[in-house]
């Protein structure tokens, strides 16, 4: 019924009708991003903002989706001249690389879990089993330090083999049931545990303090989150690297210091209110990151669908130079999401 009607409209009125509703659907989604991008202005404005660089993988997928739009837009210039099997060319490298983009994409959320930024709303500042607040740990006479997401002995960082022995060790203080006391080995010749600045002994194969009682019940939830933490390197902050170079945390658009394990403020301490909020607050900058990049995806997956369609009528010889709407529409909704694409990305690297 549909198609019967369109043949009754000449091609211009056909043409036009499309365009539009391609239009009106690029519409929709400028001010679905316009939405996104205000309220991540919005949402910063008085907020702790975590900023670390973008992932290499996010600047390979630009150029990948550019070369597609190229290709796109060069199958359309040759089904013009009425060159198909130039067309079936092009056409099929665009898809290749809109699937490229998609790969790159998924590799770029790879290398941000990597880096410790999740799209769940993670604290910026780790604040359960943190080192020092409780626990210490000596290792072989001398105290493990942490400053950020750096384990050290002496002011040197742990050497990996250090490192591994420590993880090794606290990884029988993961997931500790409520009210289990576990079983410690290798105690006492490598490592000792403090607890409040006093050494833990090891009576009967159990931890217990120098009154000789065993650990209560929230002093093992410590030790256990603390083991977690440094199996996963993690110190003071939840996204892994060195504080200042990897990322740096912002307050009113105003970057803080990071000095002895504290946040400063133009050379300043937070003050208490302050640092409590910093404490609690939720990375709500990479949750954006992730919302805004995926919701793009999203599209992408869309227009691939329709880009495999525009494929498969290629190869049926479907087009002509006088008969190719439905790909020059594709073609014009593809260049917008790949601009669309350019302007996120612009987007998150001044601001994010």
């Amino acid at each position: 019924m549909r198609k019967d009607f369109e043949k009754e409209l000449s091609p211009e009125v056909r043409e036009r009708m499309k365009k539009n509703l391609v239009y009106v659907g690029i519409f929709s989604i400028v001010m679905l991003f316009a939405g996104f991008t205000s309220a991540y202005i919005v949402s910063m404005g008085d907020s702790f903002w975590l900023k670390f660089p973008l992932p290499e993988e996010f600047w390979i997928s630009t150029t990948v989706i550019v070369l597609s739009s190229v290709f796109l837009q060069l199958g359309v210039f040759f089904i013009k001249k009425g060159k198909l099997s130039k067309l079936k060319v092009f056409i099929s490298l665009a898809l290749l690389f809109g699937l490229l983009f998609i790969w790159f994409q998924f590799k770029g959320y790879g290398a941000l879990i990597d880096k410790g930024a999740h799209a769940v709303n993670n604290h910026i500042i780790v604040t359960d089993g943190r080192y020092g607040d409780y626990y210490l740990i000596k290792y072989r006479g001398n105290f493990i330090e942490v400053d950020g997401n750096r384990f050290m002995m002496g002011g040197k960082d742990l050497t990996d083999s250090e490192m591994k022995g420590l993880q090794q060790f606290m990884s029988q203080f993961e997931g500790l049931e409520r009210g289990a006391q576990p079983t410690v080995s290798n105690y006492g010749d490598d490592f000792i545990l403090y607890l409040n600045n006093s050494p833990l002994g090891l009576i009967g194969g159990k931890l217990k303090t120098t009154e000789g009682k065993e650990l209560e019940y929230t002093d093992l939830l410590r030790l256990s989150q603390l083991a977690v933490n440094i199996r996963d390197k993690r110190g003071d902050f939840f996204v892994r690297g060195e504080y200042g170079k990897d990322f740096t945390l912002y307050f009113k658009g105003k970057e803080l210091q990071y000095v002895n394990r504290e946040l400063q403020l133009d050379g300043r301490k937070l003050d208490k209110y302050l640092q409590n909020r910093a404490m609690e607050s939720a990375d709500t900058a990479t949750s954006y990151l992730y919302l805004i990049t995926f919701v793009h995806l999203l599209h992408i997956l869309v227009a691939i669908i329709y880009l495999i369609r525009l494929v498969i009528r290629s190869y049926s010889r479907e087009f002509t130079s006088h008969e190719n709407l439905s790909l020059r529409v594709g073609a014009i909704f593809w260049h917008f999401l790949g601009l669309l694409w350019i302007y996120l990305l612009l987007f998150l690297l001044f601001i994010h």
